[in-house]
């Protein structure tokens, strides 16, 4: 599988498991709505500062968006 998707995935679950949309996270980086949907389809490749700006708004380890397994099973 794909980095890209297994990041986008877990993104999207944890985003959600913290009660945000795409928008609101968005908002807390300062970056556009577009780029959170973009790095959830896997259509972004995504910079070691973004993944820790991502896991410090979603209060989760950053390796967590990169775990390849289905979040589900947490």
């Amino acid at each position: 599988m794909d980095i890209r998707a297994v990041f986008g995935r877990n993104l999207k679950h944890y985003r959600q498991r913290a009660g945000l949309s795409q928008a609101a996270l968005a908002a807390k980086l300062e970056i556009d709505r577009a780029h959170i949907s973009s790095m959830e389809r896997a259509r972004q490749n995504v910079t070691i500062l973004t993944l820790w700006h991502l896991s410090l708004a979603l209060e989760v380890e950053p390796a967590l968006l990169l775990e390849y397994r289905d979040p589900e099973e947490r």
